[in-house]
């Protein structure tokens, strides 16, 4: 069976990423919903706050940046599990 969908390469996780705990994963309706940890999300909130605020050294920049990847694949994951248990129902 081929699906219609492809996922996204991710090119780096961020270095501040942990190893363990850095996604949740919670059931919405019996789908399994991929989400970043309490932990990531407000590390991503600081970042996010000292870049209004201030202006971010070039490796934050780059950590936000991965961050913000890891969140753009997560919701294309999630899109894809609704997806395909919809087209089963």
């Amino acid at each position: 069976m081929t699906t219609p969908y492809s996922l996204p390469r991710l090119r780096r996780l961020p270095t501040s990423l942990p190893g363990d705990g850095a996604i949740s994963i919670r059931l919405e309706e019996g789908a399994p919903i991929f989400r970043a940890s309490t932990a990531v999300q407000a590390r991503i909130q600081v970042l996010l706050q000292k870049q209004q605020t201030d202006s971010l050294s070039p490796a934050e920049n780059e950590e936000l940046d991965r961050y913000e990847e890891i969140d753009d694949y997560l919701s294309h994951l999630n899109r894809m599990v609704r997806n395909l248990l919809q087209a089963e129902k």
